[in-house]
């Protein structure tokens, strides 16, 4: 029987984050091998809110609602909307290929075939930012439509302003720019002025105190940096959001050690297999565990200082994030060992370091875990995107790309 996933009450938070793993499984930042996932999207979210690991351009947090709110107008009834909202995206699709700038094309390679729409992909952000007005799921808003053009009002649509004692209703936001006169049958990620301001504009009212205000709304130019805690704004940033920027980056480092051994292992173990000739594969990851571990050295000072028991959780949790306890139990345990000085340069041959990397991927993989599965095994030889340990960067690569893009729409790139 085929395998399958099923929603059953869960919130659209929910269910677009699942979407969102399923679709970027092959990112070496989105793959969760050793389950700290959780940890991870907790300070995404605090520095780049709305955001994901599959968003690609600024523009289509308007195109979305533009191709929407153009069918609102035209009152497409629910039984019709999905297949007209369908076929417009697709018209999109056409035309950015058309247009001078194709990097981000979602649906490039699919067009028409295409499965994960930019409208699934940027719903959740749409509400996030404040432009999407109605909370609900994709499915939800289309089978409300017949009653929004009904009343005027629903349980699912927003009620936004009073103007001379009527209520307005809308599912968009009011101060949405208009569209081009020729979208979507043209279209390009080049954002005017004025939508660029709107997006600014509509971070800055909803998310004032995170990284991604801090960069749009700051002269400081935009600069393509490996991580968020490289970038020159960050000294500049309120005391609270430079502490997280700290916690973030010394779990980003510490954790990655765990992912290079994971790695190793495997390697090793296909190297006994008698998979492939994984010699340099195995030599490779030994020394970048012990590059990591000089860089763990060289920020001494630093780990000694961070209070990874105590208020690194209360952040983590601030932020609503809940890790089971054999999550809690399993970083714990590799940052006390990781960040003890005299253990991090023999992690690579530590037995303790080395169970708990394999009961933590036999608890999280059961009968699929790679180090005791051959075919799981075998599957990860075959693909080296799945071979390679990336360190966490919080969504900073999309983040970065949309944050160019409004930038340059305000002639500050």
């Amino acid at each position: 029987m085929a395998s399958s996933f099923t929603w059953l009450d869960y919130s659209e938070k929910e269910r677009q984050k699942t979407l969102d793993i399923l679709s970027a499984l092959k990112e070496h930042e989105t793959r969760d091998e050793l389950g700290i996932g959780v940890v991870r999207d907790a300070f995404s979210d605090m520095f780049f809110p709305g955001t994901s690991t599959i968003q690609t351009r600024a523009r289509y947090f308007l195109f979305v609602p533009w191709i929407y709110r153009s069918l609102e107008e035209k009152k497409v009834p629910s039984s019709k909307i999905e297949k007209r909202a369908r076929d417009e995206e697709v018209r999109l699709i056409y035309a950015l290929l058309d247009s001078d700038d194709t990097n981000g094309v979602i649906g490039k390679d699919a067009k028409k075939n295409l499965r994960r729409l930019p409208s699934s992909i940027y719903w959740q952000g749409l509400d996030a930012w404040g432009i999407r007005l109605c909370h609900c799921s994709i499915s939800d808003y289309h089978r409300s439509l017949d009653s929004f053009y009904k009343f005027g009002k629903d349980s699912l649509h927003s009620y936004e302003e009073e103007i001379d004692g009527c209520e307005r209703w809308r599912n968009w936001h009011h101060s949405l720019p208009p569209a081009p006169d020729d979208f979507p049958t043209k279209a390009s990620f080049r954002l005017t002025c004025e939508e660029a301001c709107y997006l600014k504009e509509r971070v800055l009212a909803r998310w004032p105190n995170t990284m991604l205000a801090y960069l749009l709304d700051s002269d400081t130019p935009s600069e393509s940096v490996p991580f968020p805690w490289d970038h020159p704004i960050c000294p500049d940033l309120p005391e609270s959001l430079r502490e997280k920027i700290i916690h973030a980056r010394n779990f980003s480092e510490a954790i990655n050690g765990a992912a290079l051994l994971y790695n190793l292992m495997l390697a090793e173990k296909a190297k006994a297999s008698g998979l492939q000739d994984y010699e340099s594969m195995v030599s490779s990851f030994k020394d970048e565990l012990m590059i990591w571990a000089d860089h763990i050295q060289s920020r001494r000072d630093e780990f000694d200082r961070w209070d990874y028991k105590g208020r690194f959780w209360e952040i983590v949790s601030h932020q609503g994030a809940r890790p089971t306890g054999r999550t809690l139990q399993f970083i714990k345990e590799w940052l006390q060992m990781a960040l003890s000085p005299t253990e991090a340069r023999k992690i690579a041959e530590d037995d303790y370091a080395r169970k708990l990397i394999y009961e933590r991927e036999r608890h999280l993989k059961r009968n699929l875990a790679r180090l005791e599965n051959p075919d799981a095994l075998a599957r990860w030889s075959r693909d080296a995107s799945q071979r390679m340990a990336g360190q966490l960067r919080y969504r900073w690569r999309p983040a970065e790309t949309i944050i160019s893009d409004i930038l340059l729409g305000l002639g500050r790139s």
